[in-house]
């Protein structure tokens, strides 16, 4: 079964260069999204209960966008933080794309609102 993109999107109250710092940097990652990260060579080591899972740094854009590809996943597959602003509200939004089993979506959808909870406290929010 091929997994499927799927996008969620959260209002953050703060810059985006702020916000950046919590998605690029192993220190700010590990504020809320792994137990510990290191980075070697544009090769990120997450760390979750003394289990590490290397993901390449695809690409980034300072204070745009960083997307990652978990090393033991099939080359087309990524997960991707951007950072965009409402035209409107001039809001900074945090978009996450992930990829997922379609019956795992709601799953997996959980616990990225669980993890960005966690960044939301670390940010003030």
């Amino acid at each position: 079964m091929s997994k499927q993109l799927y996008t969620l999107e959260y209002p953050v109250r703060c810059s985006p260069s702020i916000l950046y710092e919590f998605l690029y940097t192993p220190a700010g990652l590990q504020e809320w999204f792994a137990d510990r990260v290191d980075e070697r060579d544009n090769i990120y080591y997450f760390g979750w209960n003394g289990t590490f899972e290397p993901a390449d740094l695809v690409e980034k854009e300072v204070d745009k966008f960083i997307r990652f590809h978990w090393q033991s996943s099939p080359k087309n597959e990524y997960f991707e933080f951007m950072i965009d602003k409402s035209e409107i509200t001039n809001q900074t939004i945090l978009v996450i794309k992930d990829f997922a089993e379609k019956k795992e979506i709601k799953d997996q959808s959980s616990l990225w609102h669980h993890q960005v909870k966690e960044l939301f406290h670390r940010l003030g929010n």
